[in-house]
């Protein structure tokens, strides 16, 4: 059987834009109709697509938190899904760091591994944050490091930078 390919976006400040606290820290939209799609998301999709099943993996501990409800959590992930076409979305809810599938731990990309037969080697992880990184690294895909130069120490080594979104398509072989 075939090996596919996969590119995994992280959810808040890759597909759609993600509100940045005073403290210079990326937070996740509440409502449905926060959503806006990061310029130029719609035309790197579709061009992806060709060649690659395209996941979104996100950690939304914000239901756990008391600061969310899974309503909102799940209307949002339904309208990023559909309108850029999505194949999958896995969605951590824990604020726990030992659960296997909180970003940085890679518990969500085995999954999709296990169910559409992936090659993770040939797998890109588009991340913002030092989690995505990490669960890249984990895993085996190649990291693609979207820089906003947040207030966080990232604790990961990219393997490739990009200033904005568009930077993806010269990296990934679409």
């Amino acid at each position: 059987m075939v090996k596919k390919k996969a590119i995994f976006f992280d959810r808040d400040g890759i597909l759609i834009k993600a509100p940045v606290d005073k403290d210079n820290k990326p937070k996740s939209i509440k409502k449905v109709e926060e959503i806006q799609y990061v310029r130029g998301i719609k035309k790197i999709v579709k061009k992806l697509k060709k060649k690659y099943l395209l996941i979104m993996v996100t950690n939304q501990p914000d239901f756990k938190r008391n600061e969310n409800t899974l309503k909102n959590i799940k209307q949002i992930n339904r309208k990023i899904e559909k309108d850029l076409v999505l194949d999958d979305i896995y969605v951590c809810y824990c604020k726990n760091d030992k659960c296997k599938n909180r970003k940085p731990n890679p518990g969500m990309i085995f999954m999709a591994k296990k169910k559409y037969n992936l090659d993770l080697n040939s797998c890109y992880f588009i991340g913002d944050r030092w989690r995505d990184l990490g669960a890249a690294k984990k895993s085996g895909c190649k990291s693609i490091f979207l820089d906003y130069d947040y207030n966080e120490k990232v604790l990961y080594k990219p393997d490739f930078m990009i200033k904005n979104l568009v930077g993806c398509l010269k990296i990934i072989n679409a």
